[in-house]
């Protein structure tokens, strides 16, 4: 008997925040949409990422901050409370169930397929679940949305190290934590652990933190982990790695020599990779494992009829969660309009900066690092400014001399920055250090996207005292 086959006018393979999103928007026109994930739906930012590590991250965020304040540093009188810590994230993760995310896509009108899906030929997959295989045809568009997968170093393959998975779901911390890799992800719960009464060590190839921000960033960053009690080695690499039953012996290559350190448990943080290797690409001419390439309506440029769409990690355009939600909402306007009732002359004809068009994605895209201090940026550093051709004048200030930081702290310290284009007096970059900083993010963001000339943001008068001010101390350093 012949297999019945499933039809929908939008298949999304892959159903994290990113899919959700996409699958959403896809719909509004009144296109049929299913939704194909094999785990949990809400995907790695929901359950092992985002979520998890800022609930991790907050309380001891939360003491060190009351710790700096006169009139309340007393009432501090101990640590991070571990299980209270844990308790509150598996809250936050819903304890790892996903039924509020599924009943929000039966409200939604979008059909949840469970199971691993693979393409069969354009336009048609194989959804591999625990009841058996359902072939599934597209009538219009496929989306990949599948996301990444950490990325393991081969030196680590034998001795069972954590990912950021296991390190977001820990429910025991390791007396000893070797964390390999210097960015957003090493940095965070090198801080968790830290706050948790691990020993920390952050192993680093490279010679600083957040490679992708501000060089001073970076060490200001170092210069708090330290302070925090981690130990920092900067120029590291693991050579050996081996697991007992005392735990796992790790050989080092340091700038100081060969080292051997023993820890509890080892962090592989060193990056992740398109999760496209177990999705049959080869079945429609893409090659399995590699970024699925887009143009900016998030088309998969490979596949010239244009059905393809990947949005997210996949694509390789970007590499956090809003941004990757911001794609998805754009592809799933192009998709509701190409194929829904009004045949998509409006979506055909956009320009940059429509809402069919993730022009973001080239130079305006936000970044926060919860650390402590918090870093927060948006846009071009000044050296990827200057690589761009553009004529740059860096604006510096110091946050602690802002009337709003020292209210909050008498300890408040802190370095913004903005990167502007001389030629058209706009703002192309912003960092923010310090506490809190996250929060000045979006004006920003706002800022770099709509180009606003330094003349007119001089109008736009800043609160006293916040630390927001300090968008007036930038323009007074322009000479405004």
């Amino acid at each position: 008997m012949a297999q019945q086959v499933q039809e929908f006018d939008v298949v999304v393979v892959g159903g994290g925040a990113v899919g959700e999103n996409v699958a959403d928007r896809a719909g509004r026109t009144g296109l049929s949409v299913a939704l194909v994930e094999h785990a949990l739906v809400g995907g790695e930012c929901s359950y092992w990422a985002c979520m998890p590590s800022k609930a991790l991250l907050r309380p001891g965020t939360a003491l060190a901050a009351a710790r700096t304040v006169p009139g309340a540093a007393a009432a501090v009188t101990g640590t991070v409370d571990v299980a209270a810590a844990f308790a509150r994230r598996d809250e936050v993760t819903h304890h790892w169930d996903d039924g509020s995310q599924v009943s929000w896509l039966d409200s939604a009108g979008i059909t949840l397929l469970r199971g691993h899906a693979t393409f069969t030929g354009p336009r048609a997959l194989t959804v591999h679940g625990d009841g058996g295989d359902q072939a599934v045809v597209a009538r219009h568009a496929v989306v990949l949305a599948t996301g990444s997968s950490p990325v393991v170093p081969p030196v680590l393959a034998d001795v069972r190290p954590w990912t950021s998975r296991e390190a977001t779901s820990a429910q025991q911390v390791p007396a000893r934590l070797a964390v390999l890799g210097g960015g957003v992800v090493g940095v965070e719960m090198a801080t968790a652990f830290a706050d948790f009464g691990s020993e920390v060590t952050l192993l680093v190839r490279g010679s600083r933190l957040l490679g992708g921000a501000e060089p001073f960033a970076g060490e200001l960053v170092a210069d708090a982990l330290r302070a925090a009690g981690v130990r920092l080695l900067l120029g590291t690499e693991v050579t050996a790695a081996a697991r007992d039953d005392d735990g796992v012996h790790l050989d080092l290559s340091t700038p100081d020599g060969p080292e051997r350190l023993h820890v509890t448990e080892v962090l592989a943080a060193t990056g992740r990779r398109p999760r496209t290797q177990d999705v049959g690409l080869d079945a429609i001419g893409l090659e399995p494992g590699k970024v699925a390439e887009v143009d900016d309506a998030l088309c998969v440029t490979a596949v010239t009829d244009g059905w393809l769409f990947a949005v997210g990690d996949v694509s390789g355009r970007t590499a956090t969660t809003h941004q990757g939600k911001y794609d998805a909402r754009v592809a799933g306007d192009v998709i509701a309009h190409r194929f829904g009732p009004d045949g998509g002359g409006e979506e055909r004809d956009a320009a940059p900066w429509s809402r069919f068009r993730a022009t973001a994605d080239a130079a305006a895209v936000p970044q926060v690092v919860f650390s402590r201090p918090e870093v927060a940026w948006v846009g071009r550093t000044e050296r990827q400014a200057r690589d761009a051709g553009i004529d740059v004048q860096v604006l510096d200030y110091a946050l602690e001399d802002v009337a709003g930081a020292t209210v909050l702290s008498p300890d408040y310290a802190g370095k913004g920055r903005l990167v502007v284009d001389r030629a058209r007096g706009v703002v192309v970059g912003a960092t923010f250090v310090g506490p809190e900083v996250a929060e000045l993010l979006h004006a920003a963001t706002i800022a770099v996207v709509g180009e606003v000339p330094l003349d007119r943001l001089w109008h736009a008068v800043p609160s006293y005292p916040t630390v927001s001010e300090v968008w007036l101390r930038f323009l007074e350093t322009a000479g405004l």
